[in-house]
C-alpha cells in the first residue's frame, strides 16, 4: 500500500505504460511505411497525369502532332506547358523492387526509330537494362498504337496490384 505523502509512479507501473508504448510503436511503424510508399506512388500518378495534359495542351496548340523525339526542351521552354518535367517516384513495396527517383531525361524517352516493338515489350527492355524509374514517351510516329503516350517506366505492380504502364 502506498503512502499517501509520497508522490510519482511505482517501477511497474512506469513498466507497464513503457511496454503499451512498445506495442503501440510496433504496429505503427509497418503501418507509417507503408503510407510513405504510397503517398510516393501517388505523387507519381498525379505528376503522369500532368505530364499528360500538358501533352494534351501542345497536341491542341500544334493542331494534331505530338513533340518528336524529346519533351523536356519543348513542353518545359518559358514555362508554356511545364516549368520542368515532374519527378516519378517508383518506391519499394510487396508488389515493387522500387527505382530511385528521377526525372524523365534521354535515357528514357523513346526516339524515332528505338521503339521498334509493343509498349510492353520496349519496358521490359529497359526494366532488364536498368533503365527503369522515369517516365517513356513514345515519339515514333502517328503509324504507332501509342503515339504521343506517356508511361511510368516501370512494369511492376503498384500497392493496389495495378501495373504502372497502366496509367
Amino acid at each position: 500500500m502506498r503512502n499517501p505523502r509520497s508522490r510519482g509512479f511505482t517501477l511497474i507501473e512506469l513498466m507497464i505504460v513503457v511496454a503499451i508504448i512498445g506495442i503501440l510503436a510496433a504496429i505503427s511503424l509497418p503501418m507509417f511505411a507503408n503510407l510513405v510508399a504510397k503517398t510516393q506512388e501517388s505523387t507519381t500518378k498525379g505528376n503522369l497525369g500532368t505530364l499528360r495534359s500538358a501533352l494534351a495542351i501542345y497536341y491542341g496548340d500544334m493542331e494534331g502532332l505530338y513533340p518528336v523525339n524529346t519533351l523536356t526542351p519543348i513542353l518545359t521552354a518559358g514555362g508554356k506547358y511545364l516549368s520542368s518535367i515532374p519527378v516519378a517516384y517508383l518506391p519499394k513495396t510487396p508488389n515493387n523492387v522500387g527505382h530511385p527517383a528521377s526525372n524523365m531525361t534521354e535515357t528514357f524517352i523513346k526516339g524515332v526509330g528505338v521503339f521498334t516493338s509493343s509498349l510492353t515489350a520496349y519496358l521490359n527492355h529497359l526494366e532488364g537494362s536498368g533503365l527503369a524509374g522515369g517516365w517513356v514517351y513514345d515519339a515514333t510516329g502517328p503509324s504507332s498504337a501509342t503515339y504521343g503516350m506517356v508511361c511510368v517506366t516501370c512494369t511492376h505492380q503498384d500497392l493496389k496490384g495495378q501495373e504502372w504502364e497502366s496509367y
